[in-house]
């Protein structure tokens, strides 16, 4: 089977299911078929959300042979200096939506981005493109979510410019018009359409 040409399987790299669904959603849509392979353990500490994203995906491209995206994502909250960023993930893990929203007690300014870096690595040449979106918002004041198997991380605090709803709050397509990482692979599908 050929993975390198328009039309074939192209490969997103995650642990995370919901990361992998919302990928999907976004790439059928431009006809591309996807595959998750399941990647732990490939990320590096960095302060800058590209520099993740290729190095995951040149990794992974290594280890498999097979046309790579790897996704990462951060939350920079404007009144604590763009923290967690990048660490997210890992911000998320150690104090979770309680431990942010305690963070944020008392501040006025809630303005926040969710930016993401879509990284697609190709088996054939091992060249990688990043791609990026960005989803402008504010953290809310407690958490809010309804769509309890789509949502994760900091889903339940996020709420996007234009809406009245979390990302937690929202079906997987409803996010996919507002979230950073469907702007960042939408770029992605239609670079790769003219490949």
């Amino acid at each position: 089977m050929s993975y390198g040409s328009k039309g074939k399987v192209v490969f997103f790299a995650t642990g995370n299911i919901h990361k992998f669904n919302e990928a999907r959603a976004v790439l059928s849509q431009h006809g591309l078929a996807v595959a998750m392979l399941k990647l732990k353990g490939l990320e590096i500490q960095s302060d800058d959300l590209d520099e993740i994203a290729v190095y995951s995906a040149r990794e992974a491209c290594k280890l498999y042979h097979l046309p790579i995206i790897v996704e990462d994502a951060g939350l920079f909250i404007d009144a604590l200096n763009g923290f967690p960023g990048p660490y997210a993930a890992y911000i998320y893990k150690t104090v979770g939506n309680p431990g942010l929203l305690k963070l944020m007690e008392n501040v006025q300014n809630r303005q926040a981005t969710f930016r993401s870096s879509s990284a697609y690595c190709d088996s054939q040449s091992g060249s990688v493109k990043c791609f990026e979106g960005e989803a402008f918002g504010e953290i809310t004041l407690q958490e809010r979510k309804k769509n309890e198997k789509a949502a994760f991380g900091f889903d339940p605090v996020f709420k996007p410019e234009g809406s009245d709803k979390t990302f937690a709050e929202m079906t997987l397509q409803e996010k996919n018009c507002f979230s950073h990482r469907s702007q960042a692979l939408h770029k992605f599908a239609k670079w790769y359409e003219t490949c």
